[in-house]
C-alpha cells in the first residue's frame, strides 16, 4: 500500500523546499532525516525509540527564533543517537552548517510538523513511515537519474528474486546492499507468510559512506535488526563478513565495474581470475563464495555476462556451469532501470540444487509495463509467472513453455559454448491453432501490397490516358 495522497504532497514539497539552497546530492538527507525525527517523536509510545528532553519535535516547533533552527535540529539528532546505540553515526546532522539557509530549514521544519505518524488503526506509525520511507527512496532515485541507481534497485526487480529465492528462515547476505532494498521485501516476504522479523537475520555491506547511513536508517524505520558492519568499505578489498555462510545472497551489483580492487591471489577466484576492466564475475565469485553448503543466490546482472567473449568472463561462465552451480537465467525486459539503458538479467546461483545438471531459462523480455516514456515495471501477474516457472522447475512439476522457459541439461549448453542467452533456448511462442503463422502472414500481405502497387499503375495510366483525351 503507498502512503495516502496528501503525506505524497507533503512530503515532495518538502524536498522542494530545499532545492536550489542545499546541494541536490544532500537533500536527500536532509529530507529523510527529518522525516525520521518526526517519526520517533509521534512513535515514542510504541517503544521503538528512546527520544529524551529537548529531541522531540515539539521541543523544536516550541524553539526561539528560526535563525537557531539548524543547530538545534542536529542537537536533537545527537541526543536520539545517543540514547539509541544502534543509530549511532547514522542520522543526518548537517542542518546547522553555516552554508545552509535557515530560513529554509525552518520552512521544511514547520511543514514536516504538519505529518502525524501515530499508526491509523490498521497499520503501525512504523508500517506508515516504512512505507513513505520506500516512496522517498523511489522517488529520489528517479529524480538523481545515474546516481540513483547506486542506492536503488526497482522494487518489481527485488520482488523478483524474493519470490523465486523465497527466503523464510536463515542468513540473508548482500555484498551491495545500497539503501537496503534487499533486506526490507526479504522482511516483507517473511512476514507475508506468517513469519517474523527475527526468522532471518540479515548482513550486508556497502562501500559508499552515504549510502551505508541510509540502510542503517532504513533497517532502523522497518524494524530490522541487521549488521552492515562497523562502517562503509569496498567489498573487494576488506570483506566485512569474512566467516560468514549465507542461506540467501540478494544482490545488484554495479554493472561492468572497471574501478575494482583486484588480487589475483584471491582465494575467492575459485574459478578463475575475472578481468581488471569488469567486476562481473568478481561479484559472482565473490557470492558464491559467501554461499552456505545449500545456500541459493539471486543476482542482477548485466546482459553481457551471459554472453560475454572475453576469454576470462568466457572461461568463468564455463567453470560455473560446469560445477552445476547455474540453477536458472532469466532474460529481463528493458527499461527497468531508470539509471541505465544497459540490459539486465537475473543469475539464481544454487549449491544445493535438487535438479543436477539442468538450467533453467526463462525469456521474460516480452514482460511489464511502461508506466512513462522512460521506465517499465513488473506487474505482480509477471512477477508471478517468473517466479511459478522457476519453482515448479525446481519442485519438478514442469513443463517446457515454448517461448518462455526451457531446461537445458549440460550437453546442450556445452554445445552452446555455455553461451546462456535464454532467447536461444526457449524457441518461439507457440501460435494459437486457428491463427495464421507469421511466415504465412507476412508472404500474403506482401502479395496483396504488391497487388495494390500495380492496381495504383493501372489506374494512374487510365488517369493521364482520360487527362489526354479531355486535353486533345
Amino acid at each position: 500500500m503507498n502512503p495516502e495522497p496528501d503525506l505524497k504532497e507533503i512530503l515532495w514539497k518538502a524536498a522542494d523546499k530545499l532545492r536550489g539552497s542545499v546541494d541536490a546530492a544532500q537533500y536527500r538527507d536532509f529530507v529523510l532525516g527529518l522525516v525520521f525525527l518526526k517519526y520517533v517523536s509521534d512513535a515514542s509510545g510504541e517503544g521503538a525509540f528512546r527520544v529524551p528532553e529537548g529531541a522531540r519535535w515539539t521541543d523544536l516547533a516550541a524553539g526561539p527564533d528560526s535563525g537557531t533552527i539548524g543547530s538545534r535540529v542536529d542537537a536533537a539528532m545527537d541526543a536520539v543517537m545517543r540514547s539509541n546505540p544502534p543509530l549511532s553515526g547514522v542520522l543526518p546532522r548537517l542542518y546547522g552548517r553555516d552554508e545552509v539557509d535557515q530560513r529554509r530549514v525552518g520552512e521544511l521544519v514547520a511543514l514536516i510538523g504538519d505529518l502525524r505518524f501515530g499508526g491509523d488503526g490498521h497499520r503501525s506509525a512504523r508500517d506508515v513511515l516504512g512505507e513513505v520511507y520506500e516512496y522517498f527512496l523511489e522517488r529520489f532515485a528517479r529524480a538523481e537519474g545515474k546516481r540513483g541507481g547506486e542506492f536503488y534497485t526497482p522494487s518489481s526487480v527485488v520482488k523478483v528474486l524474493v519470490e523465486i529465492l523465497e527466503p523464510f528462515r536463515g542468513r540473508v547476505y548482500d555484498p551491495c546492499c545500497g539503501s537496503g532494498g534487499m533486506f526490507v521485501q526479504a522482511e516483507k516476504f517473511v512476514l507475508s507468510h506468517r513469519g517474523r522479523r527475527d526468522d532471518i537475520a540479515v548482513h550486508g555491506q556497502e562501500a559508499n559512506e552515504r549510502t551505508w547511513r541510509l540502510a542503517k536508517m532504513n533497517l532502523a524505520v522497518h524494524g530490522i535488526t541487521g549488521d552492515l558492519s562497523g562502517r562503509w568499505a569496498d567489498t573487494f578489498y576488506d570483506d566485512g563478513h569474512p566467516a560468514l555462510q549465507a542461506d540467501f545472497v540478494l544482490a545488484n551489483p554495479p554493472f561492468n565495474m572497471s574501478d575494482w580492487y583486484r588480487d589475483e591471489s584471491d582465494p575467492r577466484w575459485r574459478f578463475g581470475v575475472p578481468p581488471a576492466g569488469n567486476a562481473n564475475f568478481a561479484w559472482m565469485q565473490h557470492i558464491v563464495a559467501k554461499l552456505g553448503p545449500a545456500g541459493v543466490a539471486g543476482v542482477v546482472m548485466a546482459n553481457g555476462s551471459m554472453s560475454s567473449r572475453q576469454s576470462a568472463e568466457r572461461a568463468i561462465r564455463a567453470a560455473l556451469v560446469e560445477a552445476d552451480l547455474v540453477a536458472c537465467v532469466v532474460a529481463l525486459p528493458g527499461q527497468l532501470f531508470r539509471s541505465t539503458q544497459i540490459p539486465a538479467c537475473l543469475w539464481i546461483l544454487d549449491k544445493g540444487k535438487a535438479l543436477r545438471n539442468r538450467v533453467l531459462f526463462i525469456d521474460a523480455r516480452a514482460m511489464g509495463t511502461m508506466i512513462d516514456r522512460r521506465e517499465r515495471v513488473l506487474s505482480d501477474g509477471d512477477i508471478g509467472a517468473i517466479a511459478g516457472a522457476y519453482r515448479s522447475w525446481r519442485d519438478r512439476a514442469y513443463s517446457d513453455v515454448p517461448g518462455f522457459c526451457y531446461s537445458a541439461g549440460l550437453d546442450e549448453i556445452r554445445s552452446h559454448d555455455h553461451v546462456l542467452t535464454p532467447g536461444r533456448y526457449v524457441g518461439t511462442a507457440e501460435t494459437d491453432p486457428g491463427e495464421e503463422p507469421a511466415a504465412d502472414r507476412a508472404e500474403r500481405l506482401t502479395k496483396e501490397l504488391f497487388a495494390q502497387f500495380e492496381e495504383s499503375a493501372r489506374l494512374d495510366q487510365v488517369v493521364r490516358s482520360e487527362l489526354g483525351r479531355l486535353n486533345g
